[in-house]
């Protein structure tokens, strides 16, 4: 398979021909919804690689939709697929992330390429996230060492590297993370 896909799309003719096209093309459609409230029930269950979601929807809009199912990082990706090509919705529609645009009517040769492109951008987004979270816990962690590290220094009057082992012993002897041991000194001497 190619990528798990939910497709979202109110009228039921579109989403068969969406469905058809997909399955052709070897990709996994694990759900479709008529509306955006299904369609964020589905990804919160599915987690799909790509959502290719109409814009005008009762209830709950695509554009609506989409901004949530991006924000709870519940896909890979969106493609809005629409009739409206107005400035106004694609100025929307770029604001809240989506990775794709298309107008119907839907051309089945530029549609399944768009497709495979939009998933490989939505990994590689989701990747660039996740190294960008373990910098972040690693920064964090760095920070909580060194303060430590000097609360240490300044008490017992030690070296830096005297310190430093100081929180690396008791970090073994208590088996648990460094960053733990640093920030429980941290908070105690605030």
């Amino acid at each position: 398979m190619n990528g798990k896909i939910v497709i979202v799309d109110d009228e039921p003719i579109t989403r068969m021909d969406i469905h058809g096209m997909l399955k052709e093309a070897n990709y996994n459609v694990v759900g479709e919804a008529s509306d955006g409230f299904e369609a964020i029930e589905l990804c919160k269950i599915h987690q799909p690689d790509l959502v290719i979601m109409d814009v005008q929807m009762p209830i709950l809009d695509g554009l609506k939709a989409s901004k949530r199912i991006i924000a709870d990082r519940l896909t890979g990706g969106v493609i809005l697929l629409t009739a409206f090509s107005d400035k106004k919705t694609v100025e929307k529609a770029s604001a809240i992330g989506v990775l794709g645009y298309i107008v119907k009517p839907l051309d089945e040769k530029s549609f399944i390429p768009t497709l495979k492109v939009t998933i490989a951008r939505g990994k590689e987004i989701r990747k660039l996230e996740h190294d960008l979270s373990k910098l972040s816990e690693k920064m964090e962690e760095r920070k909580a060492v060194e303060m430590a590290k000097g609360i240490l220094m300044k008490e017992s009057g030690c070296t830096e590297e005297e310190a430093y082992q100081i929180l690396r012993k008791l970090s073994m002897d208590r088996r648990c993370p460094m960053k733990e041991i640093a920030t429980t000194i941290v908070i105690s001497y605030e």
